[in-house]
């Protein structure tokens, strides 16, 4: 099937100062594409997902690439439930133009719905516990062959695992951890915001499996909140503490920042400097707050 190339995109709010000259402007300006949507024939759902290509991007040179679940939490400006500051193209041109973190292509996919009826809430589509708190390698897998060989029609992507991360809050944080832990020659960074690492469809068990499995290739970021969700199957909170404490234990790179939040609280206050973090490789000592 032949899906069209994205939409020309809608120009990021810059912050560079009012007299910093125009050629900086252009050099910050990074693209966000209208959403759009396409089949996903396996199980007959229907993801959407949007697209945000950097100024920096010339088309000559192999973009990192970084996946976040749940896109809307991240690239959706001005949806009510959505802080402004993981708004990620604003921060991707800051970080960018600092030569913070690589030249980055970023997509931000929203989890399958079995129809276009989509909720207003993208989190109560229909195939997201599905997609996102399974232990498997099938929701990576359709990343993998298929919705970004679809941007790489486009757009040059990397090749080294080490230039590509993924990302998301809650069920979206543990499975992107999901898809790093099976697929680590693909995926090497792992940003997890409140990741629900709890007995939705087995997630409670990472820790140990971090622990008796050979160490593997990631660079991994949580943060939690001391007053997160406390349910039937799990808690939240304590659920993270015991990933750190797995990675502590395994010697994995990893940061795990305490808040004393709810569910996803301070993801905004920190979301800038977990991406700083993530794409950092200066060899500095990963800290623990």
């Amino acid at each position: 099937m032949h899906y069209p190339m994205p939409r020309q995109g809608i120009k990021t709010a810059c912050k560079c100062p009012e007299d910093t000259d125009r050629k900086c402007h252009s050099q910050r300006y990074g693209n966000k594409t209208l959403h759009y949507q396409h089949t996903y024939i396996p199980n007959k759902t229907i993801p959407e997902y949007y697209l945000y290509v950097p100024a920096q991007y010339d088309g000559k040179s192999d973009a990192a690439l970084m996946v976040f679940q749940d896109g809307w939490v991240f690239a959706d400006k001005d949806h009510p439930y959505v802080d402004k500051r993981h708004y990620a193209p604003d921060v991707f041109d800051e970080l960018i133009h600092a030569n913070k973190m690589p030249v980055t292509i970023a997509i931000f996919a929203e989890p399958g719905n079995i129809d276009e009826d989509y909720p207003e809430n993208r989190m109560e589509n229909s195939k997201r516990s599905e997609e996102y708190d399974e232990l498997s390698d099938r929701y990576v897998s359709f990343l993998i062959n298929t919705l970004i060989p679809e941007v790489a029609k486009y757009y040059r992507l990397t090749d080294d695992p080490m230039q590509r991360a993924i990302g998301g809050f809650s069920s979206g944080g543990n499975c992107s951890f999901t898809a790093a832990w099976q697929r680590p020659d693909y995926f090497h960074r792992v940003l997890s915001f409140a990741g629900a690492y709890i007995n939705i469809r087995g997630g409670h068990i990472y820790p140990y499996l971090v622990r008796s499995s050979p160490k593997k290739d990631l660079k991994v970021y949580l943060q939690a909140g001391s007053n997160d969700i406390d349910i039937i199957f799990g808690n939240v909170w304590l659920a993270n503490q015991q990933m750190a404490a797995a990675f502590k234990f395994k010697g994995y790179d990893y940061k795990f920042v305490r808040t004393e939040g709810t569910h996803g609280q301070f993801m905004g206050e920190h979301f800038k400097g977990a991406i700083e973090w993530l794409w950092d490789d200066s060899g500095k000592e990963s800290s623990n707050e």
